[in-house]
């Protein structure tokens, strides 16, 4: 009966708070509260899904705008968040990686940085995974569990707060134990019954992967609670009539195909903007409507800049989307996938309102790489269980597909599950040109560092002691020549780049011609990849010794590459771990090498899982790490 009465108070303070703020008198700043929530999709009443209990969300979108097409620029937390900190494209920071460490340009800024200049006080409360070199004082007032504006000494100074709600994670739909704590008290009647829900086409109906399902809208309705009593505090203090609310999710739902996946089941969040009555005039739209302008991660740092009435730096890449002087909306959303976890899998979405384009840079790689993470849910193995019994709907059959299309073009409005690639069809084919070419634009504009491997680009700034951001922009790197060798298909001019001065150039050259079914047959190929191994640059040493695998070479190949995986540096060491893997058997030869990279407990967990699936695939083994 506690929760129950905390939903209807919830709703009832909402109700009447912002119905009364007119008569409010405070001058000066408007507070500004965001909530954030994990790892899920539009799943909400409001969005008009019928199985999410969600009344607190709700009743914040009748009395505020309901934004419809709210796009994450990563599908993943740490990038994205990256991304909503700087103002700025993770993929031009360096930030793109899951758990990397990108370096922050010299003069630039992060936003809190810039409202505490301006007299705000700025709390975080708690997730900060911004992806960067950085400490948590040099962002925030307060960043931590205990973090509040109500600490502030002054009660009368203008604060910004963020509240970081971790309950729906995945992490809470996988592990029982994790949901049912989360979800403890929760009463019974308002749990999710499996038996009733609609489960996505794509995956297999199962009573376990329903269950699964039930745990990810229990997790909602528990976080709509913890949201109602955020806003019940903020009601307490008196402080409804001054403050500006935001509610949104960090990317998409927690689960296979959602998150992680570029499609907008990854990317689409709710996104809720409210404001008192004296604020009114800031938002695009009156209380109650629902807005289909595109709004990007990249916009939240210039759009509560341009609300506090500070100037936007021009180093920030998005535009405000609230507040005055306005430009004109965006066209295109764009997002990124590179580094998830252990896999490297570079892909680029661009979004309009209607269609989605996708470029996969790595083609050749399965649309679902074996991660830890994901691989231990109860809705992954359904799938791959239904793949080997036969099960699996048509829907979900590229989910375990061996290989992706080099593009996807999706029109959503007929399509929202983006289940029919139109790549192909002649109707699409201005529409595909005109996203493919938006794509090239924004990566050229944005300075792209995606096709920039990991370990040559911590390279490159460990040399120069500065940030790839300004490394992209003060030197002459090739980009245009490093993305035709990353695409490219012809033999000829590959075999000519390998002799490229970039490295960069010379390593996508490599890849690209071991993904050539002739490689073994052309000997001027092979004859300039041998040299390749003995290459000054690691990652040039890996992708040539990859190429020469597939020819039936491994010897050699292996030999450098366990050498590499000895390697100091932990890009290096993952990168090697990933091609044994995908050498299968024919790594046989560097059983023990990677052995070797669990028995030491290699400080990169990401290093020790590459090397124990190719271990477990090698031997038939299913031992776990961490």
């Amino acid at each position: 009966m506690k929760i129950i009465r905390s939903i209807l108070l919830a709703i009832a303070f909402l109700g009447f708070s912002f119905l009364c703020l007119a008569s409010g008198s405070n001058e000066g700043l408007p507070n500004i509260l965001w909530i954030t929530v994990e790892d899920i999709s539009p799943d909400l009443g409001c969005y008009g899904d019928d199985h999410a209990h969600t009344p607190v969300l709700d009743h914040l979108a009748e009395r505020g705008v309901k934004y419809v097409n709210a796009i994450a620029s990563a599908p993943v937390c740490a990038p994205a968040r990256s991304t909503i900190i700087t103002g700025m494209y993770q993929t031009s920071l360096g930030s793109q990686h899951m758990r990397c460490k990108g370096n922050m340009p010299s003069g630039f800024s992060y936003y809190p940085q810039l409202l505490r200049k301006a007299g705000y006080y700025c709390t975080n409360n708690r997730k900060e995974d911004y992806n960067l070199y950085y400490t948590s004082d040099q962002i925030w007032d307060e960043s931590g569990r205990n973090a509040h504006w109500r600490n502030r000494k002054d009660k009368n100074q203008a604060f910004f707060a963020v509240f970081n709600l971790t309950m729906t994670h995945e992490s809470c739909i996988n592990s029982k134990q994790k949901h049912d704590q989360v979800t403890r008290e929760l009463p019974a009647h308002l749990r999710a019954d499996p038996d009733k829900l609609m489960l996505p086409p794509y995956y297999p109906d199962t009573e376990k992967v329903r269950e699964l399902w039930a745990r990810h809208y229990n997790n909602i309705s528990m976080m709509d609670i913890t949201v109602g009593g955020i806003l019940k505090q903020l009601e307490e203090d008196g402080l409804m009539e001054n403050t500006i609310f935001f509610f949104y999710s960090d990317h998409g739902t927690g689960s296979p195909r959602h998150k992680r996946w570029l499609y907008d089941s990854g990317l689409k969040v709710p996104f809720i903007v409210v404001a008192p009555p004296r604020y009114q005039h800031l938002l695009r739209g009156k209380p109650g409507t629902e807005n289909d302008e595109l709004v990007s991660f990249i916009d939240l740092a210039p759009t509560v800049l341009n609300l506090a009435g500070i100037s936007i730096p021009e180093n920030m890449q998005g535009r405000a989307f609230l507040g005055n002087n306005l430009k004109p909306e965006r066209a295109f959303a764009y997002a990124a996938r590179d580094r998830m976890d252990e896999r490297y899998d570079m892909q680029r979405a661009v979004r309009s309102k209607r269609f989605k384009y996708i470029r996969y840079y790595e083609s050749y790689k399965p649309f679902t790489q074996y991660m830890n993470t994901p691989e231990q849910g109860e809705i992954m193995k359904a799938i791959w269980a239904a793949t080997e019994d036969g099960s699996l709907p048509p829907e979900g059959a590229h989910i375990v597909a061996p290989y992706k299309p080099d593009e996807e073009l999706f029109d959503l409005k007929n399509d929202p599950y983006e289940l029919h690639n139109l790549k192909d069809d002649p109707n699409y084919q201005e529409k595909l040109i005109e996203m493919r070419q938006a794509h090239a634009r924004w990566s050229d504009n944005s300075k792209d560092a995606g096709l920039i491997p990991e370990t040559i680009m911590r390279a490159w700034e460990a040399e120069s002691n500065t940030s790839i951001y300004e490394i992209l922009r003060a030197r002459d790197i090739p980009i245009g020549e490093i993305r035709e060798a990353a695409l490219g298909k012809e033999p000829g001019q590959l075999i000519h780049s390998l002799s490229h001065t970039n490295e960069a150039v010379r390593y996508w050259s490599a890849i690209s011609l071991g993904n050539n079914d002739e490689l073994a047959n052309n000997r001027k190929a092979t004859d300039l990849l041998s040299l390749r191994m003995r290459d000054e640059v690691p990652a040039v040493r890996i992708a040539a010794s990859r190429a020469l695998c597939k020819t039936g070479q491994l010897e050699k190949p292996l030999r450098v590459l366990m050498e590499e995986l000895d390697s100091d540096d932990e890009w290096v060491r993952l990168l090697a771990a990933q091609v044994l893997d995908e050498m299968g058997e024919d790594a046989r030869f560097a059983e023990n090498a990677l052995q070797k990279r669990i028995d030491v407990n290699d400080p990169n967990k990401y290093v020790v899982r590459v090397a124990s699936r190719a271990l477990n695939k090698m031997n038939g083994t299913h031992n776990m790490v961490k």
